[in-house]
């Protein structure tokens, strides 16, 4: 009997440490990153090569984990003061910072090595994207709303970082993925930070645009989701290198952005979480299908 309630005790135990570390490296915004990278591989390539995607899946996981690792040490404080981050490892104490700190460090120097044996610029662009997003994204935050903007960098950089594995070389094709990335980030996330409005407010954090949660905000939040609607389909022009698309790609990707920009125009119309939420959601499909969809239209050129 005491055999079998110790096997159970430290199942438990492994369970639980399981799950922390899960949430320390943020699991689910990881894959979605690793989701991205590889989309954008695939969009290069000319030939799969199955040991680049893996190591490409694996770095750029690392990479995101050790970046959500250290940006959890650095605001423990803070994520104690909001319900939705209170039961965070670090802020509930089940994890000490020095045991999230060698994950973090560990995981930088692995991802890093990871991505530099597929060629040194994808290291560098790995490299970059930790530094932005701990050392200056996540430091600005309580200062200015601007740190959204810092933010967008590192969060544009994955889908992009897919090219650069693929092909070494950083041009205009890289870039126009990266510019998608880059705007979608804000509709999305400003979606996030009015429904999280109070619980931001509650931490020290202000980033709404101007700081506000009210229609000047909304305005901004349509801007940046028309001209993400604008940069997806200037491929179709045939000015971004080997990366085009169909007119009919164009279109249907004009009809997925609409749906965002419906939402967006409810929410100043409305002002509402409810409005807010189906923005943040309708981003989220956004973002997913339109890598679906230009890697489909790549292999029917």
């Amino acid at each position: 009997m005491q055999a079998s309630s110790n096997s159970t005790h430290k199942n438990m135990n492994f369970t639980l440490i399981y799950r922390d570390f899960k949430q320390l490296t943020k699991v689910g915004l990881s894959l979605s990153v690793v989701f991205s990278s590889l989309a954008g591989y695939l969009l290069a390539t000319e030939e799969i090569k199955a040991l680049t995607l893996i190591l490409l899946a694996i770095g750029g996981y690392l990479m995101v984990g050790a970046s959500n690792a250290f940006n959890q040490i650095i605001e423990k404080d803070t994520d104690a003061l909001m319900k939705r981050t209170m039961n965070r490892p670090l802020p509930a104490g089940r994890m000490h910072v020095s045991m999230a700190m060698v994950i973090a460090v560990s995981f930088t120097i692995l991802g890093l090595a990871i991505l530099y044996s597929i060629n040194p610029k994808s290291a560098l662009f790995g490299a970059i994207s930790i530094f932005l997003y701990t050392s200056v994204y996540t430091p600005l935050k309580p200062i200015t709303p601007l740190a959204v903007f810092v933010g967008a960098i590192p969060g544009a950089i994955p889908f992009m970082l897919g090219w650069v594995a693929a092909t070494n070389t950083f041009s205009i094709e890289p870039g126009m993925l990266f510019l998608i990335q880059f705007f979608w980030q804000f509709p999305h996330f400003w979606a996030i930070a009015w429904l999280q409005f109070d619980e931001y407010k509650k931490a020290g954090f202000n980033l709404m645009p101007m700081g506000k949660k009210n229609k000047k905000a909304v305005i901004q939040i349509i801007i940046y989701t028309s001209c993400l609607i604008i940069v997806s389909i200037i491929p179709v022009l045939k000015i971004t290198g080997t990366f085009y698309i169909y007119p009919i790609t164009a279109i249907i990707l004009v009809a997925l952005g609409s749906i965002m920009l419906y939402y967006a125009i409810k929410l100043y119309k409305h002002q509402t979480n409810k409005e807010a939420r189906q923005l943040m959601l309708s981003s989220v499909l956004y973002i997913t299908l339109i890598q679906v969809i230009y890697v489909v239209d790549k292999f029917l050129h």
